[in-house]
């Protein structure tokens, strides 16, 4: 799934930077002296922007033109660069290697594909270079702890700098069997004029315990497997993060 213009606009008003927390743990866990690192779902620049101005050498990567368009934006206002590639982390092919790989904010999950998680992490593994870490912030969503006998429906808004406002209403069905959110979402945004524009998307999400990812990461060719404490507190579910090492 790409997020559209107005995904990209609820979510950059929304989550417009990452707090001082989890940009401590990843600023804790990134080296700083193997070249470039890589966040591999980039989306608008949440946490890439905040940790290039902290001094770390970042490249993102996202699917979504959307959202690399604002990650540009913010960059410029900044008044910093960062070389940005739209590719899906699936297929990831860039012209650089990486002491570091993170995905943020339990976008991992979005690979709802068991296959395309596993060619995730070898498309990643083939772009570390040594200490060849690999950083994942990873959730057990709440629905998934515990199921609603129905489709949960949620309804959000929030405001733009213009006084637009945009309304987010999702419809979730949650399928413990397969370990997955099936959600349909629409964004509608009302200008001060009156004017409504809509966008609809789905989104399938599947979630990782901590055996689960595990394994996963080993089958790829990852060792020094690591639990850590979560990056991002406070969003609901059991979340918590995990590092591992590219064997060579």
């Amino acid at each position: 799934m790409a997020y559209g213009p107005l995904s990209t606009q609820f979510h950059d008003a929304d989550r417009p930077r990452a707090d001082a927390s989890e940009l401590a743990w990843y600023d804790a866990r990134l080296p700083r002296d193997a070249g470039p690192v890589l966040d591999a779902m980039c989306g608008s620049g949440r946490l890439l922007v905040p940790l290039a101005q902290r001094g770390l050498h970042v490249h993102g990567v996202d699917t979504s033109a959307s959202m690399l368009a604002s990650c540009r934006a913010r960059l410029e206002a900044a008044a910093l660069d960062a070389p940005l590639f739209r590719q899906n982390v699936a297929e990831l092919n860039v012209p650089f290697r990486y002491g570091a790989v993170f995905i943020s904010a339990g976008s991992f999950e979005q690979l709802a594909d068991e296959a395309a998680a596993r060619s995730a992490l070898a498309r990643i593994k083939a772009h570390l270079v040594p200490p060849a870490v690999l950083l994942l912030d990873l959730c057990i969503p709440d629905a998934a702890l515990h199921p609603p006998a129905a489709p949960l429906i949620e309804v959000r808004a929030v405001k733009l700098h213009d006084g637009a406002r945009i309304t987010l209403r999702s419809e979730t069905l949650v399928n413990t069997y397969a370990h997955q959110l099936n959600a349909t979402r629409r964004f509608e945004k009302r200008g001060t004029g009156g004017a409504i524009t809509r966008e609809d998307e789905s989104l399938t999400q599947t979630w990782y315990d901590e055996e689960r990812i595990r394994a996963l990461l080993e089958a790829a060719g990852y060792d020094d497997i690591t639990v850590e404490p979560a990056a991002c507190t406070g969003e609901g579910g059991q979340a918590f993060g995990v590092r591992a090492c590219a064997r060579r």
